[in-house]
């Protein structure tokens, strides 16, 4: 005849949840991580214009964003520069990567101008087909 004890009878299977814990931590992690990283050019003060066929920035890694403020100051990477210094770190890019991609993130109270410059200093330094940068319509 079998008798059971007291503590074999108590003891039922238990899922650990340690593990479980330790993923979800490592994994929120990495997300504000991540997260945090994207931020660097939208935080700019930039009011991008609507425009139907607006699409999202693209977070290639290759792509060079260049931002044309309301009073037509450029900055690239979170720091002003000026056109030399775009026509600068464009041509050193296009020399690295002859596909490269860059948009142009135009505040819409900046002047036609001032956006058409950088277009003729991206165009001029050998990138193929600058992206303007736009919001969706409402």
């Amino acid at each position: 005849m079998l008798v059971k004890t007291a503590a074999q009878h108590d003891e039922l299977p238990r899922i650990e949840l340690t593990p479980i814990i330790d993923m979800v931590f490592l994994l929120l992690v990495f997300f504000l991580v991540a997260s945090t990283l994207n931020q660097t050019e939208r935080e700019m003060q930039i009011a991008l214009p609507e425009a139907e066929s607006a699409g999202p920035i693209s977070l290639a890694l290759r792509e060079l964003v260049v931002n044309v403020r309301a009073d037509g100051s450029i900055s690239v990477g979170g720091r002003d520069v000026s056109s030399d210094e775009l026509r600068t770190i464009v041509r050193e890019r296009v020399a690295g990567n002859p596909d490269q991609k860059v948009t142009i993130r135009g505040d819409q109270a900046a002047s036609y101008q001032a956006v058409a410059h950088v277009l003729d200093i991206c165009k001029a330094s050998g990138v193929a087909e600058p992206f303007l940068d736009t919001v969706p319509a409402r």
